[in-house]
Parts: C-alpha cells; structure tokens; sequence
C-alpha cells in the first residue's frame, strides 16, 4: 500500500483531470462572456493543479517515496 501522501497526489491529478473534462462540457454549452472567463479559469486551474502533482510525484519517485498503487490512477493525463 502506498502512503496516504502518495494517495492524495493521484487524487490531485484525478481531481485536475475532472476539472478539465467540466471546462470542456461548460464551454461548448456556455451562455455568454462570463462563462467563458469562469471555464477558462477552471481550465488553467486544472493544468497548474496537474502540473505541481506531477513535479511532486516525480520528486517522490526520485527520494524513493513512491510506491505504485495497486489501483493507480495515470500519473500523465493527456
């Protein structure tokens, strides 16, 4: 099992992944500018929440923190 540490940085990625499949589905129904400012808001959001997810996990993997879940969530969305 892996360390709770290593649990919340899968759900970090998971949760940016999320945020950017609600930016993409907000913006093809929005209504008007302002929507467009808030979904673009959570697109970068999402990009900075993954970007810092996958520099920690690649720091942990480097220190010999990391164990790959069993279940594991990929550590590069696309």
């Amino acid at each position: 099992m892996c360390k709770q540490t290593n649990k919340n940085l899968l759900k970090a990625l998971e949760l940016s992944q999320k945020l950017l499949h609600l930016a993409e589905e907000g913006e093809r129904h929005r209504l008007d500018v302002g929507c467009g400012v808030l979904y673009g808001t959570i697109r970068d959001s999402a990009y900075k929440i993954r970007s810092l997810a996958e520099a920690e996990i690649e720091r942990h993997k480097v220190r010999g923190n990391w164990l790959e879940p069993r279940n594991q969530v990929e550590t590069k969305i696309t």
